[in-house]
């Protein structure tokens, strides 16, 4: 048995999850019933919300049940579980010192209270008025930024007090923003944000980490714009192809730092693209369609979030995509980006979602420019030592960790030079046995030696060699 670790982020590694919120709920069954959405739909993480109100220290009696019930059937299915703590909306905006410990004595617990629950996002959005004010002060600086970045850095000592292992996510941040005062909806754009942030963090003096990883929520400008399609060159707001734009970002705000910028992980924790409501499913739906939004049919949805996943498998510091949903909302005017409809039944996008997850997660979506893999053997018996020999037919078994092309090869000692080879395409985290012919072989010394290669974005090979054996002269 041969285990290896994957990559920090990007390629195979890349966490495909979803933000669904009704997954958290009081009745155990429902939890199950809704988590088992999200495997079917192929996510592997389900980032959930867990409010703050002023005074609390850790979560009331409900919240507990409701999060225990979400992190007991995610072990069941198999689903990494990420808390995002963040104030209800701007009027609780954690600004003095005394509501900063309560936030992060708050998160500790639930830290303390979860210990299998790794990933904590802090915050939401605190670029928009409608979860932080105030955003700007009377001479129009930005005073969100350095606010949000104290409590940042608080939350995180709180947490990496219970546990090293925890990761610590900041931003959470809006894909847009207006970065002008007093217009009666006072925004920052993403790109200010972390600026700001970081200019705040030098001015700090603080010589440690405010976080492990940045968390941002790139929507396209509208539902029928294709993630190829959402770079903003010349504008300040950010979007899934403006990757190159957000890592030199960070790296302004804090390479140089004792918090790191331009190698920081990105989690992309919230991207929706909605769907229109075929007439058969209108009675389930209330209200009506934003006209801004540009809903788009199921196979263009599908479509959109396979771009979604080539660009974030392709991006070496990304390690999650996060939908936003798994299960429509019912309020026509809020998100209908689910891969199921508001009763649960699926929608036709749902097997083509589920297939790019697994192709995710197999290393095989998206050729990358400068992405090599290799194999792991997460399985591998290759047959050798004293009875060997006798075998008329020698095969082994190997399991790759990604898709993986195996070349199982004979050779004969002590040249090396090549008896039988066979080679074939083994699917990743799948059992599969190499044979090769029926032989007779002559007296000698023989081994047997197999080659792993990643069929896609190829890399170093992973050579695994037998115990020698020995084919005795017949007699």
């Amino acid at each position: 048995l041969v285990l290896a670790p994957g990559a920090v982020a990007g390629g195979p590694s890349l966490r495909v999850g979803a933000t669904e919120d009704s997954v958290k709920q009081r009745d155990p069954v429902v939890v199950k019933a809704q988590l088992d959405l999200l495997r079917l739909a192929g996510f592997d993480s389900g980032r959930v919300t867990q409010f703050w109100a002023p005074g609390q220290l850790e979560p009331d009696a409900a919240d507990r049940t409701a999060l225990a019930n979400v992190v007991d059937a995610a072990s069941l299915d198999g689903i990494q579980v990420l808390v995002s703590v963040s104030n209800f909306g701007s009027r609780t905006t954690p600004l003095t010192d005394e509501a900063r410990t309560q936030f992060a004595t708050f998160t500790a617990s639930i830290a303390r209270q979860f210990p299998s629950v790794r990933d904590f996002i802090i915050g939401n959005e605190p670029n928009l008025n409608r979860f932080w004010l105030p955003q700007f002060g009377p001479d129009g600086s930005d005073v969100a930024a350095p606010a949000y970045e104290a409590l940042l850095a608080q939350t995180y000592d709180a947490l990496k007090a219970v546990s090293g292992r925890i990761t610590v996510i900041g931003g959470a941040v809006s894909p847009r923003g207006g970065d002008r005062p007093n217009t009666g909806r006072d925004t920052h754009s993403p790109t200010t944000f972390i600026l700001d942030l970081g200019a705040a963090y030098r001015a700090s003096g603080r010589t440690t980490p405010i976080m492990d990883a940045l968390a941002i929520h790139p929507y396209g400008d509208s539902s029928s714009q294709a993630p190829r399609d959402s770079a903003h060159p010349n504008t300040s707001s950010l979007g899934i192809a403006d990757y190159a734009k957000l890592v030199k970002l960070l790296g302004r705000a804090f390479d140089g730092t004792g918090q790191p910028g331009s190698t920081l992980p990105v989690l992309y924790d919230e991207f929706g693209v909605e769907t229109r409501v075929p007439g058969p499913k209108a009675s389930l739906y209330t209200g009506n369609e934003v006209a801004a939004t540009k809903p788009v049919d199921e196979p263009t949805q599908a479509s959109y979030y396979r771009q979604a996943l080539e660009l974030s498998f392709c991006a070496p510091t990304v390690s999650g995509l996060f939908l936003f949903h798994v299960v429509d909302e019912a309020a026509l005017d809020r998100w209908q980006s689910g891969l199921f409809y508001a009763d649960d039944t699926p929608k036709s996008s749902l097997r083509a979602v589920r297939e790019s997850a697994q192709l995710t997660r197999r290393g095989v979506i998206a050729r990358c420019p400068g992405l090599e893999l290799t194999p792991k053997a997460e399985r591998l018996v290759l047959p050798g030592g004293p009875g060997a020999g006798a075998r008329r037919v020698l095969a082994a078994s190997v399991q790759c960790d990604i898709d993986c092309n195996a070349k199982l090869r004979l050779e004969k000692l002590p040249r090396h030079s090549t008896t039988a080879a066979r080679s074939v395409r083994v699917v990743g985290h799948v059992r599969t046995r190499v044979s090769l012919p029926s032989l007779r072989l002559a007296p000698g010394r023989y081994r047997l030696t197999i080659r792993l290669t990643a069929p896609v974005n190829v890399g170093e090979p992973l050579v695994r060699t037998g115990t020698p054996f020995q084919v005795a002269r017949r007699s």
